[in-house]
């Protein structure tokens, strides 16, 4: 049986989430799929320019696992941009750096850090302490065909 993939830790979310071509028909047009921990990679070294072991600590990942995540989104855009095809940005096997939960009980809103979503930790409201929480809903492109189980999708430090 395989290992479970670790989540990889997600600073932000991208602003935007489809990127085409100019002047190819939409129904000519062929797409690639970007996961949004590649464009993280992508974020850290190409915009970053941070050293590959500086970005796979702030991924929460190994380097060689951030120099394979790095080198698919990397092969994925040269392919999109040599080839005329659009881009698609969702999903992935990710969590957001800090993620936002709502109390059902008295409203109060409040972050959960990476460290504490990886370890699939109990939480409960930091001033009731009631279970009824409800996490922040992402964005329609921040879930994938990952997203749902243990909150995958939106969440690290």
């Amino acid at each position: 049986m395989a290992r479970p993939e670790k989540l990889r830790c997600v600073a932000q979310l991208p602003n935007v989430g489809f990127f085409r071509p100019v002047g190819i028909p939409a129904n000519a047009l062929q797409g690639v799929r970007l996961s949004l921990e590649e464009l993280e990679s992508i974020r850290l070294k190409d915009l970053e320019r941070l050293e590959q072991e500086e970005c796979a600590q702030q991924m929460h990942i190994s380097r060689p696992t951030f120099h394979r995540v790095l080198e698919s989104a990397r092969k994925k855009l040269a392919d999109a941009l040599i080839n005329g095809k659009a881009i698609q940005i969702e999903g992935g096997n990710f969590e957001l750096a800090q993620r936002l939960f709502r109390c059902g009980n008295d409203g109060h809103e409040w972050s959960v850090p990476f460290e504490a979503m990886a370890q699939r930790l109990p939480l409960s409201c930091p001033v009731c302490f009631s279970g009824n929480i409800q996490p922040m809903p992402l964005p329609p492109f921040a879930t994938g065909r990952r997203y749902g189980k243990r909150f995958r999708g939106g969440r690290c430090r």
